[in-house]
């Protein structure tokens, strides 16, 4: 649910952009390092012709950016989304920066879509949408370039055909052309929940600084799909009362809590959460502005924004999706008192799992899924705490302090490998 409309709102990479400013700001840095850092170092359109499957053609385009990639190859998903343009990807793909410096993972950011809804397209459409966008984007991407993985719209499915095209083109199997693999095709255990699973460890860790335990907190989710699902999960399983939840269609919601194995059935079984027998129908927006001490926004970005943020009443907001919260709205809650856990930090379990995959096909050598698990709670937490450290002893915001050490990183990485020629 993408929230009321506000217009004049920024957009993405406006509020990328400006997170970046302040962070430049606040590090005491010269213009020429945004100048540096806010200029994506890559980025192709493409065109991609489709043959459905009654005979017609359709163009439909794509976008691959590379924000970065000054600590390594660039890392970034692919989704699938009739939202999707360039500006979007450019945000995200800077947001991707900060992700992987902020776990101080070997990676740049980058960031890639078609602007499609997968649900009108079948399978073999999906497949040849696929192949033929990953031949046009084929200059940019590799293991050593530019990794991609799955994000909204794409799965490991999506993934398999995009390694394979890889392989094809280069004459042999290249496993790390992508993360967020099949298992089969040297995937990692633990990589698709792994996203919801970091979700769920910040979550946790922000609940307890706020002096709050599971058993007596109250959460509401919004977006019930990759992220916001698993997360759902976890946190009902931990003794959170998870009284709303929501998909594109609506929201339940329910005060005495809802039974999140029952609704995971309910939409395997209806496609939505909504019709959950026991629990009210709740616009999807109002979700939003529920009176609970814990709220995941894991949709789509903007939907907190200085039209509604003044309405949102939770004391924690832990950002599952990518942008979910706009700059503006960031201050209003920032001075109602309200803690935002932002996204470069809390859903960075994905890239984290990611990064373990192409370590362990580096090495051919495969952990099991409670290696994986452990591993990820253990850098997830390392990097609460050093956010937390570093917002507390300069007295800013956790999201200034996450962007800022993120910042700092990609900088100094710059300053190091000096200016060519």
């Amino acid at each position: 649910m993408n929230g009321e409309e506000v217009t004049g709102a920024p957009g993405p990479l406006d509020n990328a952009q400006r997170q970046l400013a302040d962070a430049v700001r606040l590090l005491g840095y010269p213009d020429s390092v945004l100048a540096a850092l806010r200029q994506p170092r890559r980025e192709i359109t493409v065109a991609i012709p489709l043959r459905r499957d009654d005979g017609t053609v359709e163009v439909l385009t794509g976008h691959r950016v590379q924000h970065n990639v000054s600590r390594g190859p660039a890392k970034g998903g692919v989704r699938y989304s009739p939202a999707v343009e360039l500006d979007e990807v450019r945000a995200l793909s800077m947001w991707m920066t900060w992700k992987c410096a902020l776990l101080d993972l070997p990676y740049g950011g980058a960031k890639g879509g078609v602007r499609l809804d997968p649900r009108n397209y079948s399978a073999a459409e999906l497949e040849r949408v696929t192949r033929r966008y990953t031949t046009e984007i084929l200059p940019l991407i590799g293991p050593d370039r530019d990794i991609p993985a799955p994000d909204i719209g794409t799965d490991e499915q999506t993934m398999a055909w995009m390694m394979d095209t890889c392989s094809v083109a280069a004459g042999h199997t290249v496993l790390g052309a992508v993360t967020g693999k099949p298992l089969s095709l040297g995937g990692s255990r633990g990589r698709a929940q792994a996203t919801s699973r970091g979700v769920f460890h910040v979550a946790l860790a922000a609940l307890q600084s706020r002096g709050h335990s599971p058993e007596s907190s109250t959460c509401a989710v919004q977006g019930f799909g990759k992220v916001g699902r698993d997360a759902a999960r976890l946190l009902f399983e931990s003794g959170l009362r998870v009284v709303a939840a929501s998909d594109q269609y609506g929201a339940v919601h329910d005060a005495e809590g809802l039974d999140v194995h029952a609704l995971e059935r309910h939409v395997d079984a209806t496609g939505s959460v909504l019709g959950m027998p026991g629990a009210d129908a709740l616009p999807g927006d109002l979700l939003l502005e529920l009176d609970v001490d814990l709220l995941v926004p894991a949709a789509v970005e903007g939907v907190i924004h200085a039209g509604n943020a003044h309405r949102v009443r939770a004391d924690i907001v832990v950002e599952g999706a990518n942008g979910p919260t706009t700059t503006d709205a960031d201050q209003i809650l920032s001075d109602r008192g309200a803690l935002v856990v932002p996204d470069i930090l809390a859903n960075a379990g994905g890239v984290l799992v990611s990064y373990f995959e192409w370590v362990q096909g580096n090495q051919s050598y495969w952990w099991s899924e409670q290696e994986v698990n452990d591993r990820l709670e253990h850098r997830m937490i390392a990097a609460w705490h050093e956010v937390t450290s570093y917002a507390g002893a300069g007295g800013m915001s956790l999201r200034q302090a996450a962007t800022c050490i993120s910042v700092r990183r990609v900088a100094e990485a710059h300053r190091t490998r000096g200016l060519y020629p």
